[in-house]
This record gives structure tokens, C-alpha cells and sequence, in this order.
């Protein structure tokens, strides 16, 4: 799968609608809407929006277009969203969370219209998308000026994939260990602990699952560990799946003749089977043959 150059615009994807969920200056920035057979206004489905990977520099919504054609085929409203990035638009992680948290609540916002079911929207992402769906989840002092704050973006669970999860030390240890990015506060454009999902778990946050390769030198495993032992000591469900000598893009569709697509979307699917929104045994086995 390629990604576009750094300036070019996004692509549109086959099979999906394209709705513009929020403009910046010049920039609209849009949701890539892919829906179940049959679909109605009238349905009440649950949802998912993912966020695409890039270090919050580049990137493209083409990341996750087989994760929601599969996610749609087993009745479910899957979303991939463009936000701005470094690249493209100048701006800095900061500002891709607050799109991030903009789309959530945008979706919630327009469930009736989309046949979506408002208590069942889900966030998901890989790398830095990861680190803005876990973002939305956790850290809603974040929203852009002027949104309508009596709409939650807070989404009811969090897929993620190699997420940035832990971006200031824990308990005085540097967990974060990478060269990737600078881990600085002028980078992110905020002080490090207030952007860091670890940072903010706080009780009655989203059930989370997250797909980690124990290999990854970008984002750290120990990343993931450290969040998910937040998550459980506030009392909330967090799942850890390790993918034993994975790296960093291990789960991208196309990579090891989608070993790992596979192998994570049927976890994924079997945690949202858990909650009630997905019926039945995953199919993505057959789904890949198709």
C-alpha cells in the first residue's frame, strides 16, 4: 500500500462516502464512511473511526480502507479519517488530537442521519492515529475553541494498533525510548504529560485492546505494558495483545501476506463480539479470500 507524497490531497476510496467533518481556514478535512449492506438511516449500528499512522507528519485514511471494508461486512458503520499533519498543513500533534476528538464527535453527532448508534462508537489507529484515539478517550481538555462540548468525543472503545501511549516518563523511568520523534514539549506543542494517554487514564474510561509487536523500536513495547497497567489499576479493561518479534507496521494490510492484518482483526473482532456490538464467529478469514 502506498502513501501519497506529503502535500498531495487525500484519496478518495472506493466504496465509500466522503463527508467533510470539520474546516480549518482553507482545509476540510473528511471522514471515509464505509456501510454495511442494506444500510439505512434508520439503523442503529455501531461504529468505528480510525486514525492513520505518520508521526503526526504524513500519512493517509488509505491505511485503515481494508480494516472498515471488513469491519462494514460484519455490520458495522468503519470510518477512516483525515486530520491535518505536520507535512501537509504546519501544525503540530496538538492540533491532530483536537481533529481527532472533533471527528468522535462529529459521528456522535450525526448518528441519527449516519444509522449509527450514539453509545456505540468505537476509536482506533495505528502509531500516532493510535496515540489520537487513545487521546479521545482520555484527554477531552484538548477540543478546538468553539465545539460543542455538551457532545461527547469521548468514544465507548479504543482499538489500537502500536499506539504512542506514554510520551513523559512514568514514576521517574523513561519508558519512551526512540529516536522516531523528539519527546519534547515544543514538538508536541504542549506540555508532554497533558498530551500522553498514560498520563490521563483516568476510572470509567473506554474498554481498550491493543496489538503490540514486542520488536517495535519506534513505539516501545514496554509502552503498551506501562498503559495498560494505568488502565487496570483505575479499574478499566485493557486488553495487551504482544505479537512476539513483531515490529512497528506488523499489522498493516499487504505486510506478510496479511498474516498479522488477519491475526489482529480477529482479536479485534472477538473484543467487540465481547461489547455486544458484533454477533457471531469472525469472518475475516474468508474475507481475505474474497
Amino acid at each position: 500500500m502506498t502513501t501519497p507524497p506529503p502535500n498531495s490531497p487525500a484519496p478518495l476510496l472506493a466504496g465509500a462516502k466522503v463527508e467533510v467533518y470539520k474546516t480549518i481556514g482553507d482545509v476540510n478535512l473528511s471522514l471515509y464512511i464505509f456501510t454495511p449492506p442494506g444500510h439505512t438511516p434508520d439503523d442503529k449500528r455501531p461504529a468505528i473511526v480510525f486514525f492513520f499512522g505518520g508521526g503526526w507528519n504524513t500519512g493517509s485514511p488509505q491505511q485503515f480502507e481494508h480494516q472498515c471494508e471488513y469491519f462494514a461486512s460484519r455490520g458495522m458503520v468503519a470510518i477512516t479519517a483525515d486530520y491535518r499533519v505536520a507535512s501537509r498543513q504546519q501544525v503540530k500533534p496538538v492540533q491532530c488530537v483536537a481533529d481527532a476528538i472533533s471527528a468522535i464527535r462529529w459521528v456522535r453527532a450525526n448518528a441519527n442521519r449516519l444509522g449509527v448508534d450514539s453509545d456505540r462508537i468505537a476509536a482506533g489507529g495505528g502509531s500516532a492515529g493510535g496515540h489520537l484515539a487513545a487521546c479521545t478517550g482520555t484527554i477531552p481538555q484538548l477540543d478546538e475553541d468553539g465545539e460543542d462540548s455538551g457532545i461527547s468525543s469521548v468514544p465507548n472503545a479504543r482499538l489500537l494498533f502500536n499506539p504512542a501511549l506514554v510520551l513523559a516518563p512514568v514514576g521517574g523511568r523513561e519508558v519512551m525510548k526512540t529516536s522516531a520523534f523528539p519527546l519534547t514539549a515544543e514538538h508536541f506543542g504542549v506540555d508532554l504529560e497533558t498530551i500522553s494517554p498514560c498520563h490521563n487514564v483516568r476510572a470509567g474510561a473506554p474498554p481498550t485492546i491493543i496489538f503490540h509487536g514486542t520488536a517495535d523500536t519506534i513505539v516501545p513495547y514496554a509502552t503498551a505494558e506501562a498503559f495498560a497497567a494505568a488502565m487496570q489499576n483505575a479499574g478499566n479493561r485493557c486488553e495487551l495483545v504482544s505479537f512476539e518479534g513483531q515490529e512497528h507496521r506488523f499489522f498493516n494490510f499487504g505486510h506478510d501476506q496479511n498474516t498479522f492484518f488477519v491475526a489482529t482483526l480477529r482479536k479485534a473482532d472477538q473484543f467487540l463480539a465481547s461489547l455486544g456490538w458484533l454477533k457471531g464467529a469472525p469472518t475475516i478469514e474468508e474475507f481475505i479470500k474474497d
